[in-house]
C-alpha cells in the first residue's frame, strides 16, 4: 500500500509539473488530450504522456487484477432444484401419466420444477403431470460475485461482452490479442472520453470502452440507513452491500426492462420468502410463470432482490422490475442480512449515469 501512494504522488508531481506555465518539462511533453488526438506523436504512449503511462504501467504490473475474494460458487444451492423450462406453447397439465386433463398454462416465459420422472413424463407437482417432450433442461448460472475485503487499489469492473482489448482508446481491438472473456474482473488504471463514451486502461496497452464493462460504483450511507444494506446501481447493473459505511461485497444483477423500470428510492425489505412463486402479465404476450424463485426479498411493493434461474445476462436489465441475482448471490444476501440481526434491511436504489 505504501508502495502504491508513493508511486500516485510522484504520478500527481509529475503531471502537476507538465501543466504549469513556462515549466521546461512541459514544453517538452505532450499533455493528455494531445496523447489523445495523436497517439503515436513523440512523447505519448498508448494514448497517454509518456511520463504518466510508463508510471502507471509499474501500477498495472503490480496489479494484474483487482484484489477481491470471490465468493465460492454455492453448487448444492443451484441444484436444490431440476429447472425445466416449458417450450412448444400452452402446456396441458394431467393428472398422471397419460391421464386426463386437470389444468393448462398458457403460452409465455413458463418454468417448472421436477418432482420425479417416469419414463417420458415429468411430475411438476404433486399429481400434476406434463410430457418430458414439453420441457427443455435450465441450466442456472455459476456466476458469483466477490468479497471487498479491504480498500481497492483502482476501480474495478467485470467485462460484459468478450473482447479484443484497444492499443489506445477510441480505436478498434487488436484482434492478434486474446479476447477478455465476459465476467473477467479488471482494474481501471485510467479514464479517457472519445466520442461522448469513456474508455478505460485495464492493463499494459489495454483500453476497453465503457459499454464493454459494469464498474463497481460505491456511495454514501443514505440517511436513516444503517447496519446491514444494498446499494443498487441500476446504470452500471452492479448490486453493493454494506456493513454501515463499509463495502463487504459487490455482484452484478440484472433490474428491470424500460417498460417495466425498476424505481430509485431507499427502501425496507417487507417480506422474505425462501422459495416462491411469481407470475405476471396475465393474458398477454408477455405471459409469464416461474415455480420455486429463490431466495426473495421484497422492497419496493411486488418488487424483490431474488435469485435467477431463467437466464445469464447479469449486468444488463432483464426483468419486470425485480433485481434479479444469480443463486449464488441471492442465498448469500438472505442469509448475511439475517445473520447481522436485520431481517427488513435497506435497500438503496440508484443510478450513477443515464442509458442512451
Amino acid at each position: 500500500m505504501h508502495r502504491r501512494r508513493l508511486t500516485l504522488a510522484l504520478l500527481l508531481l509529475t503531471i502537476a509539473a507538465l501543466a504549469l506555465p513556462g515549466s521546461p518539462t512541459r514544453a517538452a511533453g505532450p499533455t493528455r488530450a494531445e496523447c489523445l488526438a495523436s497517439p503515436t506523436a513523440p512523447g505519448c504512449m498508448a494514448g497517454l504522456p509518456t511520463v504518466e503511462y510508463q508510471m502507471l504501467l509499474d501500477e498495472m504490473l503490480l496489479h494484474p487484477e483487482p484484489d477481491v475474494r470471490p465468493l465460492a460458487v454455492n453448487q448444492k444451492e443451484i441444484n436444490r432444484f431440476a429447472f425445466r423450462k416449458i417450450v412448444g406453447g400452452a402446456a396441458t397439465i394431467y393428472n398422471r401419466p397419460n391421464g386426463e386433463p386437470i389444468g393448462a398454462i398458457d403460452e409465455g416465459f413458463n418454468y417448472v420444477t421436477v418432482n420425479r420422472i417416469e419414463g417420458d413424463w415429468v411430475e411438476i407437482n404433486d399429481g400434476e403431470w406434463m410430457p418430458s417432450s414439453q420441457l427443455a433442461h435450465a441450466r442456472p448460472s455459476t456466476f458469483a460475485g466477490v468479497y471487498l475485503d479491504g480498500e481497492l487499489a483502482y476501480p474495478m469492473a467485470w467485462v460484459l461482452v468478450p473482447t479484443h482489448p484497444s492499443p489506445v482508446p477510441g480505436v478498434a481491438g487488436d484482434t492478434s490479442r486474446p479476447k477478455i472473456e465476459r465476467y473477467t474482473r479488471v482494474n481501471i488504471f485510467a479514464t479517457a472520453e472519445v466520442n461522448g463514451w469513456e474508455w478505460y486502461l485495464i492493463g499494459p496497452d489495454a483500453w476497453i470502452q465503457q459499454t464493454m464493462v459494469a464498474r463497481v460504483v460505491l456511495v454514501e450511507r443514505p440517511p436513516r440507513v444503517k447496519g446491514r444494506w444494498f446499494a443498487v446501481d441500476l446504470y452500471e447493473q452492479v448490486l453493493v452491500a454494506y456493513e454501515d459505511d463499509t463495502p463487504v461485497f459487490a455482484t452484478l444483477i440484472s433490474s428491470g426492462l424500460p417498460q417495466w423500470p425498476t424505481r430509485e428510492g431507499t427502501f425496507t425489505v417487507w417480506a422474505r420468502q425462501v422459495n416462491g412463486h411469481m407470475s405476471g402479465a396475465e393474458g398477454q404476450a408477455d405471459f409469464y410463470s416461474l415455480e420455486n424463485v429463490p431466495y426473495v426479498m421484497y422492497f419496493d411493493q411486488a418488487i424483490s432482490l431474488h435469485g435467477t434461474y431463467w437466464h445469464d445476462g447479469f449486468g444488463y436489465r432483464h426483468s419486470h422490475g425485480c433485481v434479479n441475482m444469480s443463486i449464488t448471490d441471492a442465498h448469500w444476501a438472505f442469509d448475511w442480512s439475517l445473520d447481522g440481526g436485520y431481517d427488513a434491511p435497506f435497500v438503496h436504489v440508484f443510478s450513477s449515469g443515464q442509458y442512451r
